[in-house]
Protein backbone atom coordinates (compact mmCIF):
# COMPACT_ATOMS: atom_id res chain seq x y z
CA UNK A 1 0.00 0.00 0.00
CA UNK A 2 1.76 3.33 -0.91
CA UNK A 3 1.89 6.20 1.28
CA UNK A 4 -0.76 8.18 -0.31
CA UNK A 5 -3.70 5.48 0.45
CA UNK A 6 -1.98 5.04 3.64
CA UNK A 7 -3.12 8.74 4.15
CA UNK A 8 -6.29 8.81 1.86
CA UNK A 9 -7.52 6.26 4.18
CA UNK A 10 -7.21 7.71 7.62
CA UNK A 11 -8.64 11.10 6.41
CA UNK A 12 -11.62 9.51 5.53
CA UNK A 13 -11.48 7.73 8.79
CA UNK A 14 -11.39 11.17 10.65
CA UNK A 15 -13.64 12.99 8.60
CA UNK A 16 -16.17 10.04 9.65
CA UNK A 17 -15.09 11.42 12.79
CA UNK A 18 -16.06 14.85 12.61
CA UNK A 19 -12.12 15.97 13.09
CA UNK A 20 -10.66 18.76 10.80
CA UNK A 21 -7.41 17.86 10.17
CA UNK A 22 -5.57 19.46 7.15
CA UNK A 23 -4.09 16.68 4.85
CA UNK A 24 -0.47 18.02 4.59
CA UNK A 25 -0.25 17.85 8.41
CA UNK A 26 -1.86 14.21 8.61
CA UNK A 27 0.63 13.26 6.10
CA UNK A 28 3.65 14.53 7.61
CA UNK A 29 2.47 13.27 10.93
CA UNK A 30 1.71 10.23 9.82
CA UNK A 31 5.27 9.60 8.65
CA UNK A 32 7.08 10.91 11.37
CA UNK A 33 5.17 7.75 13.42
CA UNK A 34 6.15 5.66 10.68
CA UNK A 35 9.78 6.41 10.82
CA UNK A 36 9.88 6.06 14.60
CA UNK A 37 8.11 2.98 14.75
CA UNK A 38 10.38 1.57 12.22
CA UNK A 39 13.60 2.78 14.35
CA UNK A 40 12.20 1.56 17.80
CA UNK A 41 9.87 -0.75 17.70
CA UNK A 42 10.07 -4.81 16.35
CA UNK A 43 7.18 -6.44 14.21
CA UNK A 44 6.31 -10.11 15.04
CA UNK A 45 4.45 -10.72 12.05
CA UNK A 46 3.38 -8.86 9.28
CA UNK A 47 -0.40 -9.41 10.58
CA UNK A 48 0.74 -7.63 13.84
CA UNK A 49 -0.21 -4.13 14.37
CA UNK A 50 2.47 -1.62 15.61
CA UNK A 51 4.05 -1.76 19.14
CA UNK A 52 3.24 2.45 18.61
CA UNK A 53 -0.56 2.70 17.29
CA UNK A 54 -1.18 5.65 15.46
CA UNK A 55 -4.11 7.18 17.24
CA UNK A 56 -7.19 8.71 15.35
CA UNK A 57 -7.60 11.61 17.38
CA UNK A 58 -5.45 14.58 19.27
CA UNK A 59 -2.97 14.46 15.77
CA UNK A 60 -1.78 17.40 17.16
CA UNK A 61 0.14 15.73 20.38
CA UNK A 62 1.16 13.38 18.63
CA UNK A 63 5.25 14.12 18.30
CA UNK A 64 5.08 14.22 22.34
CA UNK A 65 3.21 11.14 22.91
CA UNK A 66 4.49 9.05 20.47
CA UNK A 67 8.06 8.83 22.46
CA UNK A 68 6.57 7.48 25.63
CA UNK A 69 4.50 4.55 23.45
CA UNK A 70 7.75 3.65 21.64
CA UNK A 71 9.93 2.84 24.50
CA UNK A 72 7.34 -0.40 25.94
CA UNK A 73 8.67 -1.83 22.96
CA UNK A 74 12.47 -0.41 22.41
CA UNK A 75 14.94 -2.77 21.08
CA UNK A 76 17.59 -2.64 23.57
CA UNK A 77 19.37 -5.37 22.34
CA UNK A 78 20.19 -7.85 18.61
CA UNK A 79 21.23 -11.09 18.61
CA UNK A 80 22.25 -12.01 15.79
CA UNK A 81 18.79 -12.22 13.35
CA UNK A 82 16.54 -11.87 16.56
CA UNK A 83 15.98 -8.96 19.26
CA UNK A 84 15.30 -8.28 22.71
CA UNK A 85 12.65 -5.84 23.55
CA UNK A 86 12.17 -3.83 26.47
CA UNK A 87 8.67 -5.30 27.22
CA UNK A 88 10.78 -8.57 27.22
CA UNK A 89 13.43 -6.85 29.74
CA UNK A 90 10.43 -5.62 32.03
CA UNK A 91 9.26 -8.59 32.75
CA UNK A 92 12.68 -10.46 33.25
CA UNK A 93 13.54 -7.67 35.74
CA UNK A 94 10.77 -8.23 37.37
CA UNK A 95 10.98 -11.61 38.23
CA UNK A 96 14.69 -11.22 38.76
CA UNK A 97 14.10 -9.28 41.50
CA UNK A 98 11.70 -11.67 43.02
CA UNK A 99 14.26 -14.13 42.61
CA UNK A 100 16.69 -12.20 44.83
CA UNK A 101 13.99 -10.85 47.33
CA UNK A 102 13.04 -14.45 48.33
CA UNK A 103 16.59 -15.09 48.56
CA UNK A 104 16.91 -12.40 51.11
CA UNK A 105 19.25 -10.73 48.84
CA UNK A 106 19.21 -6.56 49.02
CA UNK A 107 18.54 -5.35 44.89
CA UNK A 108 21.02 -3.72 43.63
CA UNK A 109 20.29 -0.43 41.24
CA UNK A 110 17.55 -0.92 38.26
CA UNK A 111 20.12 -0.25 35.78
CA UNK A 112 22.58 -2.65 36.92
CA UNK A 113 20.26 -5.29 37.32
CA UNK A 114 18.82 -4.29 34.07
CA UNK A 115 22.28 -4.45 32.60
CA UNK A 116 22.77 -8.07 34.08
CA UNK A 117 18.88 -9.81 33.15
CA UNK A 118 19.93 -7.96 29.87
CA UNK A 119 23.34 -10.41 29.25
CA UNK A 120 20.85 -13.60 30.73
CA UNK A 121 18.58 -13.00 28.28
CA UNK A 122 21.13 -12.33 25.23
CA UNK A 123 22.46 -16.18 26.55
CA UNK A 124 19.03 -17.33 26.49
CA UNK A 125 18.74 -16.25 23.02
CA UNK A 126 22.00 -17.49 21.71
CA UNK A 127 21.32 -20.98 23.16
CA UNK A 128 17.79 -20.87 21.99
CA UNK A 129 19.04 -20.13 18.36
CA UNK A 130 21.73 -22.90 18.78
CA UNK A 131 18.93 -25.73 19.57
CA UNK A 132 17.07 -24.56 17.09
CA UNK A 133 19.62 -24.96 14.39
CA UNK A 134 20.47 -28.36 15.98
CA UNK A 135 16.71 -29.25 15.58
CA UNK A 136 16.51 -29.86 19.38
CA UNK A 137 12.70 -29.66 20.75
CA UNK A 138 11.01 -30.58 23.52
CA UNK A 139 7.72 -32.11 22.72
CA UNK A 140 4.52 -31.71 25.30
CA UNK A 141 4.30 -35.28 25.90
CA UNK A 142 8.32 -34.97 26.73
CA UNK A 143 7.33 -32.12 29.32
CA UNK A 144 4.82 -34.47 31.00
CA UNK A 145 7.37 -37.40 31.17
CA UNK A 146 9.48 -35.26 33.05
CA UNK A 147 7.28 -33.51 35.00
CA UNK A 148 5.86 -36.91 36.44
CA UNK A 149 9.67 -38.14 36.73
CA UNK A 150 10.17 -34.76 39.58
CA UNK A 151 6.81 -35.82 40.71
CA UNK A 152 7.40 -39.63 41.02
CA UNK A 153 11.04 -38.44 42.83
CA UNK A 154 9.77 -36.56 45.49
CA UNK A 155 6.92 -39.34 46.20
CA UNK A 156 4.29 -37.10 45.19
CA UNK A 157 1.39 -36.65 42.39
CA UNK A 158 1.54 -34.17 40.10
CA UNK A 159 -1.26 -32.55 41.43
CA UNK A 160 0.68 -32.12 44.63
CA UNK A 161 3.45 -31.53 43.09
CA UNK A 162 1.57 -28.26 41.46
CA UNK A 163 0.02 -27.07 44.90
CA UNK A 164 3.67 -26.95 45.74
CA UNK A 165 4.99 -25.04 42.83
CA UNK A 166 1.70 -22.61 43.02
CA UNK A 167 2.27 -22.19 46.59
CA UNK A 168 5.70 -20.76 46.11
CA UNK A 169 3.90 -17.57 44.16
CA UNK A 170 5.12 -19.68 40.28
CA UNK A 171 1.74 -20.32 38.35
CA UNK A 172 1.81 -23.91 36.82
CA UNK A 173 2.51 -22.17 33.73
CA UNK A 174 5.80 -20.43 34.42
CA UNK A 175 6.98 -23.96 36.24
CA UNK A 176 6.42 -25.68 32.82
CA UNK A 177 7.64 -23.28 30.38
CA UNK A 178 10.73 -23.10 32.53
CA UNK A 179 11.10 -26.64 33.34
CA UNK A 180 10.97 -27.17 28.96
CA UNK A 181 14.24 -24.76 28.82
CA UNK A 182 15.99 -26.83 31.61
CA UNK A 183 15.11 -29.83 29.61
CA UNK A 184 16.06 -28.22 26.15
CA UNK A 185 19.25 -26.88 28.04
CA UNK A 186 20.15 -30.64 29.27
CA UNK A 187 19.83 -31.54 25.96
CA UNK A 188 21.88 -28.97 24.20
CA UNK A 189 24.90 -29.70 26.99
CA UNK A 190 24.99 -33.10 26.35
CA UNK A 191 25.06 -32.81 22.58
CA UNK A 192 28.20 -30.12 22.70
CA UNK A 193 30.08 -31.41 25.96
CA UNK A 194 28.50 -34.05 27.66
CA UNK A 195 28.67 -37.00 25.03
CA UNK A 196 32.47 -35.80 24.90
CA UNK A 197 33.35 -36.53 28.78
CA UNK A 198 34.69 -39.36 30.30
CA UNK A 199 36.52 -39.49 33.50
CA UNK A 200 38.84 -42.90 33.68
CA UNK A 201 39.01 -44.97 36.58
CA UNK A 202 43.12 -43.90 37.15
CA UNK A 203 41.07 -40.06 37.61
CA UNK A 204 39.06 -41.81 40.26
CA UNK A 205 41.69 -43.70 42.20
CA UNK A 206 43.88 -40.55 42.15
CA UNK A 207 40.98 -38.17 43.70
CA UNK A 208 40.32 -40.56 46.59
CA UNK A 209 43.84 -41.25 46.92
CA UNK A 210 44.43 -37.54 47.49
CA UNK A 211 40.98 -37.03 49.75
CA UNK A 212 42.24 -39.84 52.13
CA UNK A 213 45.75 -38.31 52.38
CA UNK A 214 44.06 -34.86 53.11
CA UNK A 215 42.05 -36.24 55.84
CA UNK A 216 45.27 -38.14 57.43
CA UNK A 217 46.79 -34.79 57.68
CA UNK A 218 49.88 -36.11 55.51
CA UNK A 219 49.65 -34.15 52.49
CA UNK A 220 51.51 -31.03 51.34
CA UNK A 221 49.48 -28.06 50.77
CA UNK A 222 47.02 -28.01 47.93
CA UNK A 223 49.35 -26.81 45.00
CA UNK A 224 52.15 -24.45 44.84
CA UNK A 225 52.16 -20.84 46.66
CA UNK A 226 50.35 -18.25 44.54
CA UNK A 227 51.98 -15.49 42.84
CA UNK A 228 52.10 -12.26 44.19
CA UNK A 229 50.12 -11.09 40.78
CA UNK A 230 47.74 -13.56 41.07
CA UNK A 231 46.81 -13.39 44.91
CA UNK A 232 45.90 -10.47 47.06
CA UNK A 233 44.31 -10.56 50.19
CA UNK A 234 41.44 -7.66 50.66
CA UNK A 235 43.87 -5.22 52.64
CA UNK A 236 46.51 -6.06 49.50
CA UNK A 237 49.13 -8.29 51.10
CA UNK A 238 49.89 -11.70 49.82
CA UNK A 239 48.15 -14.25 51.16
CA UNK A 240 50.28 -16.79 53.05
CA UNK A 241 50.37 -20.31 51.79
CA UNK A 242 47.79 -22.35 53.28
CA UNK A 243 48.84 -24.70 56.34
CA UNK A 244 48.72 -28.55 56.84
CA UNK A 245 45.31 -28.36 58.84
CA UNK A 246 43.15 -27.95 55.71
CA UNK A 247 39.49 -27.80 56.02
CA UNK A 248 37.85 -30.54 54.01
CA UNK A 249 35.09 -28.63 52.36
CA UNK A 250 34.33 -25.01 51.70
CA UNK A 251 31.25 -23.09 50.29
CA UNK A 252 32.27 -20.24 48.42
CA UNK A 253 30.72 -17.21 46.48
CA UNK A 254 32.17 -15.40 43.74
CA UNK A 255 32.26 -12.11 41.57
CA UNK A 256 33.94 -12.36 38.26
CA UNK A 257 34.84 -9.75 35.98
CA UNK A 258 35.87 -11.18 32.84
CA UNK A 259 39.02 -10.11 29.88
CA UNK A 260 38.03 -11.57 26.92
CA UNK A 261 41.01 -13.93 24.98
CA UNK A 262 43.36 -11.58 23.42
CA UNK A 263 42.34 -8.72 25.37
CA UNK A 264 44.54 -5.51 24.97
CA UNK A 265 46.44 -4.08 27.73
CA UNK A 266 44.11 -1.48 28.21
CA UNK A 267 41.24 -4.02 28.15
CA UNK A 268 42.96 -5.20 30.90
CA UNK A 269 43.46 -2.58 32.52
CA UNK A 270 39.94 -1.20 32.73
CA UNK A 271 38.60 -4.63 33.74
CA UNK A 272 40.98 -4.24 36.69
CA UNK A 273 40.06 -0.80 37.38
CA UNK A 274 36.51 -2.48 37.52
CA UNK A 275 37.49 -5.01 39.81
CA UNK A 276 39.01 -2.48 42.21
CA UNK A 277 36.58 -0.83 42.18
CA UNK A 278 33.91 -3.46 43.21
CA UNK A 279 36.41 -4.22 45.86
CA UNK A 280 36.11 -0.86 47.42
CA UNK A 281 32.49 -1.17 47.62
CA UNK A 282 32.35 -4.36 49.80
CA UNK A 283 34.89 -2.65 51.59
CA UNK A 284 32.96 0.29 52.35
CA UNK A 285 30.50 -2.46 53.83
CA UNK A 286 28.04 -3.20 50.89
CA UNK A 287 26.65 -6.74 50.86
CA UNK A 288 28.53 -9.40 48.53
CA UNK A 289 25.31 -10.67 47.15
CA UNK A 290 23.63 -7.52 46.38
CA UNK A 291 27.26 -6.35 44.56
CA UNK A 292 27.65 -9.97 42.76
CA UNK A 293 23.94 -9.47 41.46
CA UNK A 294 24.53 -6.40 40.19
CA UNK A 295 27.94 -6.28 39.01
CA UNK A 296 29.66 -9.96 38.83
CA UNK A 297 29.38 -11.60 35.14
CA UNK A 298 29.41 -14.88 35.87
CA UNK A 299 26.94 -17.29 35.55
CA UNK A 300 25.99 -17.43 39.30
CA UNK A 301 25.15 -14.15 39.42
CA UNK A 302 21.48 -14.09 39.93
CA UNK A 303 22.50 -16.35 43.39
CA UNK A 304 24.48 -13.51 44.99
CA UNK A 305 27.61 -15.14 43.75
CA UNK A 306 26.94 -18.56 44.88
CA UNK A 307 29.26 -21.44 43.99
CA UNK A 308 27.80 -24.09 46.54
CA UNK A 309 30.00 -26.05 48.43
CA UNK A 310 32.84 -28.48 47.50
CA UNK A 311 35.55 -30.64 48.78
CA UNK A 312 38.74 -28.73 49.24
CA UNK A 313 40.31 -30.83 46.63
CA UNK A 314 37.44 -29.80 44.26
CA UNK A 315 38.10 -26.34 44.24
CA UNK A 316 40.86 -24.57 41.65
CA UNK A 317 44.13 -24.42 43.50
CA UNK A 318 44.17 -20.76 42.77
CA UNK A 319 41.05 -20.39 44.55
CA UNK A 320 41.88 -22.73 47.76
CA UNK A 321 45.13 -20.60 48.39
CA UNK A 322 43.23 -17.35 48.63
CA UNK A 323 40.69 -18.39 50.81
CA UNK A 324 42.57 -21.27 53.30
CA UNK A 325 42.87 -19.14 55.99
CA UNK A 326 40.11 -16.64 55.48
CA UNK A 327 36.75 -17.56 58.66
CA UNK A 328 33.54 -17.75 57.52
CA UNK A 329 31.97 -14.78 55.77
CA UNK A 330 35.67 -13.17 54.77
CA UNK A 331 36.51 -11.99 51.58
CA UNK A 332 39.47 -12.68 49.50
CA UNK A 333 41.35 -9.91 48.03
CA UNK A 334 41.59 -9.83 43.97
CA UNK A 335 42.31 -13.23 42.11
CA UNK A 336 43.58 -13.30 38.64
CA UNK A 337 43.19 -16.44 36.36
CA UNK A 338 42.69 -17.32 32.74
CA UNK A 339 39.06 -16.33 33.24
CA UNK A 340 39.55 -12.92 34.24
CA UNK A 341 39.49 -11.38 37.83
CA UNK A 342 37.57 -12.79 40.84
CA UNK A 343 36.71 -12.06 44.18
CA UNK A 344 35.60 -14.85 46.58
CA UNK A 345 33.78 -15.03 49.52
CA UNK A 346 33.68 -17.89 52.28
CA UNK A 347 29.91 -18.83 52.91
CA UNK A 348 30.84 -21.73 55.24
CA UNK A 349 34.11 -24.25 55.97
CA UNK A 350 33.65 -27.69 57.56
CA UNK A 351 36.68 -30.11 58.82
CA UNK A 352 33.96 -32.69 58.39
CA UNK A 353 33.46 -35.08 55.76
CA UNK A 354 30.06 -33.44 54.10
CA UNK A 355 27.10 -35.93 54.20
CA UNK A 356 26.38 -38.68 51.62
CA UNK A 357 23.97 -37.84 48.90
CA UNK A 358 23.01 -40.55 46.37
CA UNK A 359 25.25 -40.53 42.93
CA UNK A 360 24.43 -42.38 39.58
CA UNK A 361 27.68 -44.51 38.00
CA UNK A 362 26.57 -43.35 34.87
CA UNK A 363 25.74 -39.72 33.58
CA UNK A 364 23.12 -38.81 31.04
CA UNK A 365 22.73 -41.80 28.99
CA UNK A 366 19.12 -42.16 27.59
CA UNK A 367 17.41 -44.47 29.99
CA UNK A 368 19.21 -42.96 32.71
CA UNK A 369 18.76 -40.19 35.07
CA UNK A 370 19.59 -37.37 33.84
CA UNK A 371 18.96 -34.94 36.06
CA UNK A 372 15.22 -34.17 35.35
CA UNK A 373 14.39 -36.02 38.57
CA UNK A 374 15.65 -32.93 41.61
CA UNK A 375 16.09 -33.93 45.54
CA UNK A 376 13.29 -32.23 46.75
CA UNK A 377 10.35 -30.51 45.42
CA UNK A 378 12.09 -26.90 46.28
CA UNK A 379 15.48 -28.36 44.48
CA UNK A 380 12.95 -29.25 41.32
CA UNK A 381 10.87 -25.52 42.20
CA UNK A 382 14.34 -23.91 41.53
CA UNK A 383 15.79 -25.68 39.00
CA UNK A 384 12.27 -24.78 36.74
CA UNK A 385 11.96 -21.15 37.69
CA UNK A 386 15.30 -20.78 35.66
CA UNK A 387 17.10 -19.86 39.06
CA UNK A 388 19.88 -22.56 38.51
CA UNK A 389 19.65 -22.44 34.92
CA UNK A 390 22.35 -20.57 33.83
CA UNK A 391 24.86 -21.40 31.76
CA UNK A 392 27.94 -22.96 32.61
CA UNK A 393 26.24 -23.80 36.35
CA UNK A 394 25.84 -27.28 35.04
CA UNK A 395 23.25 -29.69 37.13
CA UNK A 396 21.43 -29.56 40.42
CA UNK A 397 24.99 -27.97 42.47
CA UNK A 398 28.05 -29.66 43.72
CA UNK A 399 28.04 -33.46 44.51
CA UNK A 400 29.31 -33.89 47.71
CA UNK A 401 31.50 -37.15 48.89
CA UNK A 402 31.48 -38.69 52.28
CA UNK A 403 33.11 -41.79 53.80
CA UNK A 404 30.95 -44.99 53.12
CA UNK A 405 30.25 -46.41 56.81
CA UNK A 406 29.33 -50.04 57.05
CA UNK A 407 28.07 -52.55 54.04
CA UNK A 408 25.75 -51.14 51.57
CA UNK A 409 24.02 -53.98 50.46
CA UNK A 410 22.24 -52.84 46.96
CA UNK A 411 19.99 -55.25 44.74
CA UNK A 412 21.32 -54.40 41.21
CA UNK A 413 20.19 -55.60 37.38
CA UNK A 414 21.86 -56.23 34.45
CA UNK A 415 19.58 -54.96 31.67
CA UNK A 416 19.62 -54.57 28.06
CA UNK A 417 17.97 -52.08 25.52
CA UNK A 418 16.68 -50.98 22.82
CA UNK A 419 15.88 -47.16 22.32
CA UNK A 420 14.30 -45.43 19.41
CA UNK A 421 14.75 -41.75 19.66
CA UNK A 422 11.39 -39.53 18.49
CA UNK A 423 11.89 -36.88 16.34
CA UNK A 424 10.19 -34.72 13.44
CA UNK A 425 10.41 -37.78 11.13
CA UNK A 426 10.44 -40.98 13.68
CA UNK A 427 6.94 -39.92 15.28
CA UNK A 428 5.57 -41.90 18.57
CA UNK A 429 3.24 -43.90 16.50
CA UNK A 430 6.23 -44.93 14.05
CA UNK A 431 8.78 -45.20 17.17
CA UNK A 432 6.00 -47.34 19.02
CA UNK A 433 5.37 -49.65 15.65
CA UNK A 434 8.84 -50.20 15.15
CA UNK A 435 9.37 -51.81 18.21
CA UNK A 436 6.55 -54.00 18.58
CA UNK A 437 7.76 -55.16 14.78
CA UNK A 438 11.57 -55.93 16.60
CA UNK A 439 9.72 -57.37 19.43
CA UNK A 440 7.70 -59.96 17.51
CA UNK A 441 10.99 -60.97 15.73
CA UNK A 442 12.60 -61.28 19.26
CA UNK A 443 9.51 -63.62 20.61
CA UNK A 444 9.85 -66.04 17.15
CA UNK A 445 13.41 -66.17 18.70
CA UNK A 446 15.44 -66.67 15.88
CA UNK A 447 17.14 -63.18 16.20
CA UNK A 448 18.74 -62.21 19.53
CA UNK A 449 18.08 -59.13 21.41
CA UNK A 450 21.83 -57.98 20.81
CA UNK A 451 21.96 -58.04 17.24
CA UNK A 452 18.38 -56.55 17.32
CA UNK A 453 19.93 -53.72 18.77
CA UNK A 454 22.67 -53.24 17.67
CA UNK A 455 21.20 -52.84 14.14
CA UNK A 456 18.21 -50.74 15.42
CA UNK A 457 18.88 -48.63 18.75
CA UNK A 458 19.35 -44.82 18.92
CA UNK A 459 21.65 -45.47 21.99
CA UNK A 460 25.57 -45.17 22.79
CA UNK A 461 24.81 -48.88 23.99
CA UNK A 462 23.98 -49.87 20.11
CA UNK A 463 27.58 -51.59 19.45
CA UNK A 464 27.76 -53.27 22.83
CA UNK A 465 24.11 -54.90 21.84
CA UNK A 466 22.35 -52.59 24.33
CA UNK A 467 23.88 -53.77 27.40
CA UNK A 468 23.44 -50.76 30.08
CA UNK A 469 25.84 -52.95 32.68
CA UNK A 470 24.56 -53.77 36.62
CA UNK A 471 21.91 -50.91 37.12
CA UNK A 472 21.39 -49.67 40.94
CA UNK A 473 18.08 -48.42 42.06
CA UNK A 474 17.63 -44.69 40.90
CA UNK A 475 20.26 -45.19 38.22
CA UNK A 476 16.74 -44.83 35.68
CA UNK A 477 14.22 -43.19 34.87
CA UNK A 478 10.99 -44.51 36.86
CA UNK A 479 9.17 -45.36 33.96
CA UNK A 480 11.94 -47.72 32.47
CA UNK A 481 12.86 -48.52 36.45
CA UNK A 482 9.65 -49.86 36.83
CA UNK A 483 9.35 -51.69 33.65
CA UNK A 484 12.99 -53.23 34.46
CA UNK A 485 11.75 -54.17 37.88
CA UNK A 486 8.77 -56.15 36.74
CA UNK A 487 10.09 -58.08 33.90
CA UNK A 488 11.94 -62.18 34.63
CA UNK A 489 15.33 -63.13 33.35
CA UNK A 490 15.11 -63.53 29.50
CA UNK A 491 11.87 -61.57 29.56
CA UNK A 492 11.36 -58.48 26.63
CA UNK A 493 9.54 -55.96 28.25
CA UNK A 494 6.45 -54.30 26.09
CA UNK A 495 7.70 -50.55 24.69
CA UNK A 496 7.96 -48.06 27.60
CA UNK A 497 8.01 -44.77 26.47
CA UNK A 498 10.38 -41.96 28.91
CA UNK A 499 11.29 -39.18 27.86
CA UNK A 500 14.78 -40.02 25.73
CA UNK A 501 12.10 -41.76 23.24
CA UNK A 502 10.58 -45.71 23.83
CA UNK A 503 12.37 -48.26 25.01
CA UNK A 504 12.64 -52.38 24.67
CA UNK A 505 14.15 -54.18 28.24
CA UNK A 506 15.23 -57.32 28.85
CA UNK A 507 17.26 -58.15 31.66
CA UNK A 508 19.83 -60.38 31.45
CA UNK A 509 20.68 -61.45 35.48
CA UNK A 510 20.28 -59.69 39.24
CA UNK A 511 22.26 -59.83 42.44
CA UNK A 512 23.00 -58.59 46.05
CA UNK A 513 26.12 -56.83 46.06
CA UNK A 514 27.58 -54.50 48.62
CA UNK A 515 28.43 -51.44 46.85
CA UNK A 516 30.12 -49.53 49.53
CA UNK A 517 33.02 -48.99 47.93
CA UNK A 518 31.30 -48.43 44.40
CA UNK A 519 29.22 -45.88 46.12
CA UNK A 520 32.43 -43.70 46.83
CA UNK A 521 33.72 -44.26 43.68
CA UNK A 522 30.51 -43.42 42.06
CA UNK A 523 30.30 -40.14 43.87
CA UNK A 524 33.98 -39.04 43.11
CA UNK A 525 32.97 -39.90 39.29
CA UNK A 526 29.90 -37.79 39.36
CA UNK A 527 31.67 -34.97 41.17
CA UNK A 528 34.57 -35.85 38.36
CA UNK A 529 32.55 -35.69 35.34
CA UNK A 530 30.49 -32.43 36.45
CA UNK A 531 33.11 -30.09 37.41
CA UNK A 532 34.61 -30.91 33.97
CA UNK A 533 31.48 -30.67 31.82
CA UNK A 534 30.69 -27.44 33.80
CA UNK A 535 33.76 -25.73 32.95
CA UNK A 536 33.71 -27.60 29.12
CA UNK A 537 30.28 -25.77 28.50
CA UNK A 538 30.47 -21.96 30.25
CA UNK A 539 33.39 -22.14 27.37
CA UNK A 540 31.40 -23.32 25.01
CA UNK A 541 28.48 -20.42 25.44
CA UNK A 542 31.95 -17.94 25.71
CA UNK A 543 33.01 -18.96 22.25
CA UNK A 544 29.43 -18.97 21.11
CA UNK A 545 28.80 -15.19 22.25
CA UNK A 546 32.30 -14.65 20.52
CA UNK A 547 31.04 -15.61 17.08
CA UNK A 548 27.77 -14.00 17.35
CA UNK A 549 26.42 -10.74 16.40
CA UNK A 550 25.33 -8.84 19.78
CA UNK A 551 24.37 -5.06 19.35
CA UNK A 552 23.85 -3.93 23.42
CA UNK A 553 21.92 -0.91 22.62
CA UNK A 554 20.90 -0.62 26.13
CA UNK A 555 24.30 -0.93 27.44
CA UNK A 556 25.18 2.15 24.73
CA UNK A 557 22.06 3.86 25.96
CA UNK A 558 23.10 4.43 29.79
CA UNK A 559 26.82 5.16 28.54
CA UNK A 560 25.34 7.88 26.24
CA UNK A 561 23.47 9.12 29.53
CA UNK A 562 26.23 9.01 31.96
CA UNK A 563 28.26 11.23 29.88
CA UNK A 564 25.31 13.58 28.84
Amino acid sequence: MTQSSVTSRIVKLLCCMVLVVPCAAMAQSTSSVKKKTDANSVSTSPSKTSAVPVKATDSANKSSTAPAEIEADQIVAVVNKDVITQSELNVELKKAKQELTAQKIQLPPDDLLGAQVLQRLVTDKLIGQEAGRLKLTVTDQNLQLATESIAERNKLTVAQLRKQVEATGLTWSEYQNNLKKEILLDRLRQRVVESNTVVSDAEVDAFLREQSARQAGGLAPLGRPAAPSEVESADGQQQATMPPNQPLAMALSQILVRVPDGASKEEIAAKRKKIEDILALLKSGQSFETVAAGMSEGPEAMRGGQLGARPIEGWPDLFANAVIKLGNGQISGIIQSGNGFHILKVLARSDAAPPQQQASSKVAKPGKNAKEAAGSPTASQKQASGQNAQPGRGPQGPVVIGESKGPMLVQQTKARHILIKVSPVMTDELALQRLKDIRDRLIVGKESFSDLAKRFSNDASAPQGGDLGWLNPGDTVPPFERAMNQLQLGEVSQPVQSQFGWHLITVDDRRTEDMADQFRRNQVRQYLYQKRTETAFEDWVLQLRNQSYIDNRLEKRLKQQATE
